[in-house]
């Protein structure tokens, strides 16, 4: 907790030490109200006729504290709710930040549902905490101890009865403690699996339906919600415990006190009962009081074990080095190539793993070229790719953009240069336009015009001119009102209106029918000459008047050259040709053999 202390701002240190002013001020007009209590008591007690004016007047200075009291409550929770949602949001920002600067390796070392609940619910545990604690934590210790100090001077056997109450309640608290700790550790984790659960089943709601699998889907979240269930029934009743107990904890040491009274005043002479009488009545107002601090302590512990844990898993987060690391350069140096990629000696495992799944890999595109890979599922081919951009480092060898190694410029100022179309189109919820001008670019203007041209080039601009509202046209998240080969078609549009150096297609194309992937390549190459295209593809025919194609088999280049040279000298290649085209269609010209297939 003390780290989430400091990154407190110097205003709200200045909000702390005001409500700091005002629990004081609390704790004095609470502990005050007994005072005026035991003088009623004298008054109403003594021999003499009590005085109605004096009765009323510490009556109703006990209203006007009572009123104080509650005016400086109201502050004091301002004040803190001000801290706790200043922190929070500070906090929220850098874990977002934080998740943001990660690569694919700390991201699935920590999974997506666990990041989610890390930033909503574990943050919220501590804002919880963080607004109670100040009210609660500052406020039990000044209580007890203030109240402790006046009942010090009075009858030695109720100082010993508030101990034996006080010894009696810390141990519970430290026992409950003990017990339900590990229990909110485990919470965490299994909050974690249900928002796994559930995001899965919403993300393949369609797929869910159309296997007929409702009911499979409901065990599974039914088991991970029932896990999470009892746990959270298990510390619940542990904390629900407390609260009975200390209210009897409380009740019986007023009887007690009343009990030890009325022994001490059977065995007093007549003038000392009256004065006995009159200190039990406070002694017994600050005796509650203490106890009602050592109260708002054990509610403190009811949250506070939950919270430690969001710390350290927040923590956690924080302290994590992303393993992709900025470079020093903004851009390539003067006289470097442009648009040119290289591959020197790459081999390539994922954390943890013992296999490499790229071996030694050797190619180098020049500006304006088209390098395609292609090969069986699992051969390396997207992975060799997202060592571009550098979503995940080489382990061996370079990667080199523009004559320089990718982990010498700054992730800006290499995807300023990259148009990168993922496997999988994502699409995020707003508008077509604002789907197509996506992200930001060094002096570069996302305009209307580029957009369109960026739409037209994709082969895009039938389906979406035909929308009422055109490229305002609504995107929900995830692209779900459009179809696959349409938000294919959009996302190569985003990568496009970038203007970038070099594109990077993995197997974008596969949603697309043969006529449309022919256009446009077509397209990209009319409009696009001096682009440099990675690409990796399934499709013969969408890779097969690529300059050089890169033939993968579990991780091994095992053929390179042009298709008619592949066709000659890699076994594999041809395997893959012949699995999709006849051999006349192959020895025709590929234009006319698609045309044929469609």
């Amino acid at each position: 907790m003390l780290r989430i202390l400091k990154t407190l701002k110097w205003k709200e240190w200045i909000y702390a030490l005001v409500a700091v002013g005002f629990i004081v001020a609390q704790v004095w007009l609470d502990l005050k109200m007994p005072d005026y209590m035991g003088t009623i008591t004298a008054l109403v007690t003594s021999a003499a006729q009590p005085s109605m004016r004096e009765v009323l007047y510490n009556g109703g200075m006990m209203l006007a504290c009572a009123l104080g009291s509650a005016i400086s409550s109201v502050v004091v929770g301002f004040f803190a709710a001000r801290i706790a949602a200043a922190v929070s949001f500070r906090l929220r920002s850098r874990v977002y930040n934080k998740v943001e600067s990660f690569s694919m390796e700390e991201i699935n070392r920590f999974s997506t549902a666990s990041l989610i609940t890390r930033t909503t619910n574990d943050i919220t545990q501590v804002q919880m905490v963080l607004s109670m604690g100040l009210q609660v934590i500052i406020k039990a210790p000044i209580l007890a101890g203030w109240a402790i100090v006046k009942i010090t001077a009075t009858q030695w056997q109720w100082s010993v009865t508030t101990a034996i109450a006080v010894v009696i309640m810390i141990s519970m608290m430290l026992f409950i403690l003990i017990a339900v700790f590990p229990k909110f550790k485990r919470i965490q984790k299994l909050t974690d699996n249900l928002n796994s659960v559930t995001r899965e089943n919403l993300t393949g709601v369609r797929v869910v339906r159309a296997y007929n699998a409702e009911e499979y889907q409901e065990k599974k979240f039914a088991k991970a919600n029932e896990d999470l269930t009892k746990t959270h029934l298990f510390a619940s009743r542990a904390m629900a415990v407390m609260s009975p107990v200390m209210t009897m904890l409380m009740s019986g040491m007023t009887l007690a006190i009343y009990w030890i009274g009325a022994y001490l005043m059977d065995g007093a002479e007549l003038a000392d009962r009256a004065v006995i009488f009159q200190q039990m009545i406070p002694f017994s107002s600050y005796a509650i009081q203490v106890v009602m601090a050592f109260m708002m302590l054990a509610i403190v512990f009811i949250i506070l074990p939950r919270a430690m844990v969001s710390v350290r898993r927040i923590g956690e987060v924080l302290d994590t080095e992303a393993s992709v690391q900025d470079g020093a350069l903004n851009a390539a140096p003067a006289g470097s190539p442009t648009g040119t990629v290289e591959f020197r000696h790459v081999s390539f495992r994922y954390p943890d793993a013992n296999e490499y799944v790229l071996h030694d890999m050797n190619f180098s595109a020049q500006k304006g070229q088209t390098i395609a890979f292609i090969g069986s599922t699992g051969s390396g081919k997207s992975t060799a790719i997202n060592l571009i951009p550098r979503f995940y480092d080489a382990s061996e060898g370079e990667v080199l953009v523009g004559g320089v190694n990718v982990k010498d410029y700054t992730l800006r100022a290499l995807h300023d240069k990259i148009g990168y179309v993922s496997q999988r189109a994502v699409m995020f919820s707003g508008t077509v336009e604002s789907n197509v001008a996506y992200g930001e670019k060094e002096g570069l203007e996302f305009t209307e015009e580029k957009v369109r041209r960026a739409v037209r080039i994709a082969q895009g601009q039938d389906f979406i001119e035909q929308k009422d509202e055109q490229y305002r046209a609504f995107v929900a998240q995830g692209g779900t009102n459009f179809s696959g080969g349409q938000k294919q078609r959009l996302s190569i549009a985003r990568a496009v209106c970038r203007e970038p150096e070099i594109f990077i297609f993995d197997d974008s194309f596969s949603a697309l029918d043969y006529k449309t992937d022919k256009l446009l390549r077509q397209a990209l190459k009319r409009e696009l000459q001096d682009v440099t295209c990675i690409l990796v593809a399934q499709r013969i025919g969408t890779i097969r008047d690529a300059d050089q194609i890169l033939v993968l088999d579990e991780g091994n280049v095992v053929g390179q050259g042009t298709h008619d040279e592949l066709m000659r000298s890699c076994e594999v290649y041809r395997e893959i040709a012949y699995s999709q085209l006849s051999k006349e269609e192959l020895e025709n010209e590929f234009g006319r053999g698609a045309e044929g297939n469609e």
